[in-house]
């Protein structure tokens, strides 16, 4: 879809990055009905317009230039509500900016919001948007907005994914292209030997992930390096996007936990390479898990660190409920020497009532009961 619209409004896309911080705003007409010069003018006017507060309206009203005529802020605010932008949602983009009111909005704000829609989002998306993110209102449309929605399209591969995310959390489409995104694709590509293809697969579901400072992604490289993770690895995109959000401090706090536990820093290592969303729990839920399992459950530390995965599940919800179905099994003399107890903990909720519940739900009912 958005090819057809590039089609329209054709820039190379060397230019489109070179410009694509521009934006475009319009000067404040001096025709029209004639305002005040009195300087509450416009702080009453917002008041009665928009709903402002006194003191909100006040504090817009001095970002405003002098205003000789209301006859473009009726037309800007009139053209607000009629894409269904009013009370909260208007006095937001306002109070972002006041100089929305001196804009033409056949010149500045109408190509946006046809843009828009031409994408395929509708009255209600685009709200959302602009009102979780008015900064789209403040591109210009053919140099930024187009440009930006390309090059996002191309990342998520489709401009379905696109509208999806920005529908969810739209703030990653303010990340500078030129000095962020280029930069880190580039890097992941020629440094670290990572196809697109496979960064695309971390940026449909995680695009905050490329928005990261360059130099904040070089250091998450150097970290997963010191781990021992090769950068030819399939999880090395998602290791990276989980360190992102552990500090070194509390990296070294879990390193020592399970140290604590009989783990080597090999054997944390290990761990983390086949399961690194562990790394997100606090270390008390870390400590509470592996007291669970070595002291309740009888498992040895060593062997959760060759199966990690049951780390990431709930205590409370999977783990100590699962661990209630095992204790009645074994009390029936159901329990099979055969099963494999990280299978038993981290199997799908399907698999586990299929193989561990169904089968016995008319002699031990009480097993639904337990989960």
């Amino acid at each position: 879809m958005l090819h057809s619209l590039v089609r329209r409004h054709a820039l190379p896309l060397s230019s489109q990055l070179r410009r694509v911080f521009s934006s475009t705003g319009a000067s404040v007409s001096s025709s029209g009905v004639a305002a005040s010069s009195d300087p509450h003018f416009m702080v009453e006017y917002l008041v009665n317009t928009c709903g402002f507060s006194t003191d909100t309206a006040s504090k817009a009203s001095k970002l405003l230039p002098r205003i000789q005529s209301t006859e473009k802020a009726d037309a800007v605010l009139g053209f607000f509500r009629s894409q269904g932008l009013d009370g909260a949602n208007l006095r937001r983009i306002i109070a972002w900016k006041p100089g929305l009111l001196g804009w033409d909005v056949e010149t500045n704000l109408a190509p946006k919001f046809k843009l828009l829609r031409e994408m395929g989002l509708s009255e209600s998306d685009i709200v959302g948007i602009v009102r979780l993110h008015p900064i789209v209102i403040g591109y210009n449309s053919q140099n930024t907005l187009l440009p930006r929605l390309k090059i996002w399209e191309s990342l998520f591969g489709s401009t379905e994914i696109l509208i999806k995310n920005l529908r969810k959390s739209g703030w990653f489409f303010s990340t500078n292209i030129e000095n962020v995104v280029r930069p880190n694709m580039d890097f992941l590509r020629d440094e670290c030997g990572i196809p697109e293809e496979r960064v695309s697969l971390v940026i449909k579901k995680h695009p905050s992930f490329i928005a990261h400072n360059p130099n904040t992604l070089r250091a998450l490289v150097d970290r997963a390096d010191r781990i021992g993770i090769p950068r030819e690895s399939r999880m090395f995109l998602w290791i990276l996007f989980v360190l992102h959000g552990v500090s070194r401090e509390k990296f070294e706090a879990q390193i020592k936990l399970m140290n604590s536990f009989g783990w080597s820093n090999l054997d944390f290592n290990a761990a983390v390479k086949k399961h690194p969303t562990f790394l997100k729990l606090s270390t008390e839920s870390l400590q509470g898990k592996m007291e669970f399992f070595v002291k309740d459950v009888g498992i040895a530390a060593l062997d959760i660190a060759c199966h990690p995965r049951p780390l990431g599940l709930s205590l409370e919800k999977t783990l100590i409920p699962r661990f209630r179905v095992m204790k009645i099994l074994k009390s029936e003399g159901l329990w099979k020497s055969t099963n494999k107890l990280h299978i038993f903990f981290s199997s799908s909720g399907p698999k586990f009532l299929q193989k561990y519940v169904l089968p016995y739900k008319d002699k031990l009912p009480k097993l639904l009961e337990v989960l």
